[in-house]
């Protein structure tokens, strides 16, 4: 069988080790590499990138984007996609989503991944028909959670369903929190092959528990054509499986694959010094640990909690944390542990330890979720629990909301007539201020400068930012530096 890939360093590999950081002249040096390396598809962008850029860097997203797709042509790229929502854990008005999908084609981003944890398949389906009405490729994920509610039957007809809607050109399965192990691997992936007939499969396991390549290999073994994986440096820990590793693995196997192996130096050479100059961490394969399996985080929400919890001076808390989880998981209907549902559990559980009293304090996205306004609930929610849930004066004010509909031309009315789709969605999804401050910058930075001294790249932004000092010094005992910048 020949064994296609799916790269995943530009997008998956630096959200789980990097927290989305990735800017345009780091991702840079990679790209010709990257572009003739024979991948079936690069996985590039998503809404949270964006709002990251943005709101971190003040970097244009749409101009980030369109640098990475004019250094990677010639390649199929790839954005995700939740079904209800592309700005933060709200339901997203529908002439938004289709907007964002719209655009995200006009610029070069033709592949979708579209994922609902909730699975509510009429909203899937439609989904499918948005990005193929945009000119798009739907490719529909089944997200594997380890409940007492998701058996193999559950996902294989799921997985049927998407297989048969028009467009439907491959079905993904993804294992976002690493738990899936090769013993369930052994049943479930065969099952899901059977369902979906000839349609080709993609597989996509993050190494948390350093058993992805396993379940690699029962994929390979079961008819999974299509691997997700990452270069070494973006690979591991909460990432992917390394693409190096997975094209040994698939030689030995007697497979063969369309990469250049020569390409794999160039690219990890360059992603580990972009790590050394940002004092960024590289991926390593990460020990066994059996608590995994009981609280489910996903990767890159770990680090956030963590870093969430620290700021509130609750750092010490986190095993705490990670122990109550799973009973919150299980009474708020076994949820799939993948974005948005993990950070509502992850949530729901430090406010039940901070307030000491479980559930007296609920997140509106909570009461949203046990309301069934996200779609449907997995399990009955705790009886207990929902009641206390939905005997809150708030829970009383959202039992009849619904999803906002506004026409295109009411949201367009709220913003300065004849901006850009592009403005507008940006504008949208973030504040006035963050967006202006962006404009105000000026272009974007694409050039791959490096020093290995973070003092000498931190004066060299300083000057070139235009509304800065026209000149600057600096001495210590051993030398001094004076610059000045000239007339333009």
């Amino acid at each position: 069988m020949n064994i296609d890939f799916v790269e995943q360093s530009l997008r998956d590999g630096q959200q789980s080790l990097w927290g989305m950081r990735l800017r345009a002249y780091e991702a840079a040096g990679a790209l010709p590499y990257l572009t003739n390396a024979g991948y079936r598809t690069i996985d590039l962008t998503g809404a949270g990138m964006f709002t990251v850029l943005l709101r971190e860097y003040g970097d244009d997203p749409w101009a980030t984007l369109d640098f990475l797709v004019a250094g990677l042509r010639g390649n199929e790229l790839r954005s995700g996609l939740r079904t209800l929502s592309c700005v933060g854990f709200a339901p997203t008005p529908q002439v938004i989503m289709d907007l964002w999908v719209q655009t995200l084609v006009k610029h070069g981003a033709t592949s979708f991944w579209l994922y609902d944890c909730l699975y509510d398949m009429d909203l899937m389906k439609h989904m499918v028909q948005v990005v193929n009405d945009a000119g798009g490729q739907p490719v529909p994920a089944i997200m594997y959670g380890l409940t007492d509610v998701h058996d193999d039957a559950y996902f294989a007809d799921r997985a049927a369903q998407m297989a048969s809607w028009n467009g439907v050109e491959s079905v993904y399965l993804e294992d976002a929190a690493g738990v899936l192990k090769p013993e369930r691997a052994r049943t479930l992936l065969p099952a899901v092959r059977e369902a979906t007939g000839t349609t080709p499969l993609e597989l996509h396991c993050h190494n948390t528990t350093n058993l992805a390549q396993h379940n690699y290999i029962v994929g390979v073994e079961s008819g999974f054509s299509r691997l997700h994986t990452a270069s070494r440096p973006m690979a591991n820990g909460p990432s992917l499986p390394s693409t190096e590793a997975m094209v040994a693995i698939i030689e030995h196997m007697g497979h063969t694959h369309g990469l250049d192996t020569s390409t794999f130096g160039p690219v990890a050479e360059h992603f580990e010094q972009v790590a050394r100059d940002a004092g960024r961490a590289t991926g390593v394969p990460a020990e066994y640990d059996p608590r995994m399996y009981d609280h489910q985080l996903p990767g890159g929400m770990t680090g956030t909690l963590i870093n969430q919890l620290e700021r509130h001076g609750m750092g010490h808390r986190f095993p705490e944390v990670l122990e109550a989880i799973p009973q919150v998981r299980v009474d708020l209907g076994s949820p799939i542990m993948a974005t948005p549902f993990s950070q509502f559990v992850g949530v729901q559980t430090v406010l039940n330890i901070v307030t000491g009293d479980p559930y007296s304090m609920v997140s509106d996205e909570v009461i949203h979720y046990v309301l069934g306004h996200y779609g449907p609930v997995p399990a009955p929610v705790a009886p207990n629990v929902l009641d206390k849930i939905l005997s809150s004066p708030r829970a009383e004010q959202l039992k009849n909301w619904e999803r906002p509909d506004p026409t295109l031309a009411e949201i367009r009315s709220k913003f300065a007539p004849g901006i850009s789709d592009e403005e507008l969605l940006i504008r949208f999804m973030m504040s006035d201020e963050e967006v202006d401050a962006m404009l105000a910058k000026g272009p974007l930075r694409v050039d791959r400068r490096r020093s290995t001294n973070n003092i000498v790249e931190s004066v060299i932004d300083l000057l070139d930012d235009p509304g800065t000092s026209k000149s600057f010094s600096v001495s210590t005992p051993h030398f001094s530096v004076s610059t000045s910048r000239s007339a333009r």
